[in-house]
């Protein structure tokens, strides 16, 4: 059929033509910020999953939808190897003078730019990435030290005190939380925990990989009550097959029963994946309705893109000893599995392979999802693995 009118859209965090399955999160997301604007408690939202399962699409759905509402939203994404304040600045910069605009000559919004102003030369002391060469006045005494804890917290509670006159609230939208440092992660933690006693109008909606739960209560013990831990992973059923077929009817094409279950199967109803399913059914069917064997065609089209690409980028990043890791792991089938057990299939104590593991958590390729055990933060890795590195041991 037509590629051009191909309703699916696989990507990094490119929004799919049917959001399905999300509801609850997006309501909950929009209960808590209407709370805090009316002045009412409600904790910080983390979004906490595998890769392909649509953080990053639900959270970019989530600002856009702060956005409209009116709220002062900062977008950030934690690459590795930056630091928080160098990512934090020029979008707190942004929103700050957004509600100097909107304060109409109050003061609060030009103080909390003068603090801006402190924090950025006192933490270019202490983190060399930071580049930020406009000039925005200083505000003596606050967040100046060169503590980024202190800083933290002084410089949140000003930005709070400037939104709260604008009756808005300040939304942080981080991406990839996991990659932030722990001490780091800690000051984040630790100001947002003082705008909620404070009752400042502050929150933060992050996404990361699973092991973030277990970073974020190393750094504060007291996160797992300061935040709303919302587990996103593959969608059930009925809204697997809503992501697919509601896109197609709407081009006026269908699919037969046999084909959408076959999709399923293959997916294990992670949005990534289907829409990539969906992307190639299209293309390989003549007409409508999508076939059985128009999947099957699909399914080696599918999976060849994926191991160029989404599989493949992610393996060239890592180490021989890291592979084969994964391959050990893969040979055991998806996961998790016990550490123990990925040793004896390598060969190996599991004292000796436990630094390969710890490098594998550090570049998001595995989670510990109970203490001992070990899983894919990709989903379909494993096959992944079998196929691209067959000859075992």
């Amino acid at each position: 059929m037509d590629p051009r009118i191909n309703p699916y859209a696989p990507g990094a965090g490119a929004p799919p033509p049917e959001l399905a399955g999300r509801d609850q999160v997006i309501e909950a997301a929009s209960i808590a910020l209407d709370r805090m604007r009316n002045g009412l408690v409600a904790r910080s939202l983390m979004l906490v999953g595998l890769r392909g399962v649509g953080k990053t699409v639900l959270l970019n759905r989530l600002h856009n939808d702060a956005e409209a509402s009116g709220f002062a939203t900062v977008v950030l994404e934690a690459p590795e190897q930056r630091s928080l304040p160098a990512l934090l600045v020029p979008s707190m910069r942004a929103v700050l003078l957004k509600l100097d605009r909107m304060a109409a000559g109050g003061d609060l919004a030009k103080r909390a730019l003068r603090a801006l102003g402190g924090f950025v030369q006192a933490m270019k002391l202490k983190y060399g990435d930071i580049e930020f060469g406009l000039d925005l006045g200083l505000e003596p005494g606050v967040a100046d030290t060169g503590d980024l804890d202190a800083d933290l917290i002084s410089l949140f509670q000003v930005v709070g005190e400037a939104a709260r006159e604008r009756k808005t609230v300040l939304v942080l939208f981080v991406d990839e939380l996991q990659y932030v440092p722990e001490p780091q992660l800690a000051a984040l933690i630790t100001a947002l925990h003082r705008c909620a006693q404070l009752q400042l109008p502050v929150t933060m909606i992050g996404a990361g990989l699973p092991q973030l739960l277990g970073q974020m209560g190393r750094a504060k013990s007291y996160a797992e009550r300061l935040f709303e831990f919302t587990p996103i992973g593959k969608l059930p059923d009925a809204a697997a097959r809503q992501a697919l077929a509601a896109p197609a009817q709407r081009a006026g094409v269908l699919y037969e029963e046999a084909a959408l279950h076959e999709i399923l199967r293959q997916t294990e109803g992670y949005p990534y994946f289907l829409q990539e399913w969906g992307k190639h059914s299209w293309t390989c069917a003549q007409q409508s309705p999508i076939t059985l064997a128009d999947v099957h065609a699909a399914t080696d089209q599918a999976l060849a893109e994926l191991d160029a690409s989404f599989f493949r980028v992610r393996l060239d990043r890592l180490t021989p000893s890291e592979k084969r890791y994964l391959r050990a792991m893969a040979e055991l089938g998806p996961g998790p599995h016990r550490s123990g057990d990925i040793a004896h299939t390598l060969g190996r104590e599991v004292a000796t392979v436990a630094p390969t593991r710890a490098k594998l958590i550090d570049k998001g390729m595995v989670f510990s999802p109970a203490h001992g055990d070990t899983g894919f933060t990709v989903p379909l890795f494993d096959a992944y693995m079998r196929r691209v590195m067959p000859d075992w041991p």
